[in-house]
C-alpha cells in the first residue's frame, strides 16, 4: 500500500470526502483539512475486529504544545506537509479492515472521527465532560449522533463520486483499479524539551 502512481489513491479520494462533509455540514465546518494529514494503515488481518479509523491529535490539552509529565515537560515531534505547513491532527483509516464493513457504516466512521476534532481547532480533541470525555457518558449515544450526522450528510445530495469508493469492499476496490495506494503518516513521538 506504499504511494504509487497506479492504483486508487484512497488518501486523495478520503481528503475530497472530507472536504465535502466539512463544506457541507454546519458542525464540522470549523475544520481546516490543510492542517489534517490523511495516512492509511495496514492491517493484518481483513477480519472485521479491530480499529477501523483514528485521530490523533498534535497537541495537548486545549491546544497546548508542552505538557508536564511526571516532573518532565514534553513536545509533540512536528508533523509537516510537503510544502512545511504543520498538521494538528492525523487522520488514519486501517485499510483493508475499513474498506471491509458496510457502506453507511464507513460513512458515520468518518464522521466520528472528524466530530472528534476540537471546535477550536487547536490541535487537541473535542473534549465531553467526565473522565469519558472522547465520546461522552454513552458510547451508544454518540455513534447514534454520527450516524445521524452521515445521514444528515447523504441527504444533502453529494454527488456519488465522492463516496462510491466506500460501497464496495477493499478486494474489490483493489480489482478495480489494480491496487490501492495513499499516503502514510507514522505517529510523531514525544520529545522531552
Amino acid at each position: 500500500m506504499e504511494s504509487q502512481s497506479r492504483g486508487f489513491n484512497f488518501t486523495a479520494a478520503m481528503r475530497r470526502l472530507c472536504e465535502d462533509m466539512t463544506a457541507r455540514l454546519p458542525e464540522l465546518r470549523h475544520i481546516d483539512l490543510d492542517r489534517v494529514a490523511i495516512s492509511i494503515c495496514q492491517t493484518r488481518s481483513h477480519g472485521s475486529h479491530g480499529t477501523y479509523a483514528s485521530l490523533t491529535p498534535l497537541r495537548f490539552e486545549a491546544g497546548a504544545p508542552t505538557k508536564e509529565v511526571r516532573g518532565r515537560r514534553y513536545g509533540v515531534e512536528p508533523v509537516r506537509s510537503d510544502s512545511g505547513d504543520e498538521f494538528l491532527y492525523i487522520l488514519s483509516f486501517y485499510l483493508p479492515r475499513f474498506l471491509n464493513t458496510p457502506f453507511e457504516e464507513n460513512l458515520s466512521t468518518v464522521v466520528h472521527e472528524l466530530w472528534h476534532i476540537s471546535p477550536t481547532f487547536d490541535g487537541d480533541l473535542r473534549r465531553h465532560e467526565g473522565r469519558c470525555y472522547a465520546h461522552g457518558t454513552s458510547k451508544q449515544a454518540y455513534d447514534a449522533q454520527m450516524d445521524r450526522i452521515a445521514q444528515q450528510w447523504l441527504a444533502l445530495g453529494p454527488p456519488e463520486h465522492l463516496y462510491e469508493f466506500l460501497i464496495g469492499s477493499f478486494a474489490e476496490l483493489f480489482a478495480e483499479h489494480g491496487g490501492v495506494t495513499g499516503s502514510h503518516w507514522q505517529a510523531p513521538k514525544l520529545v522531552p524539551l
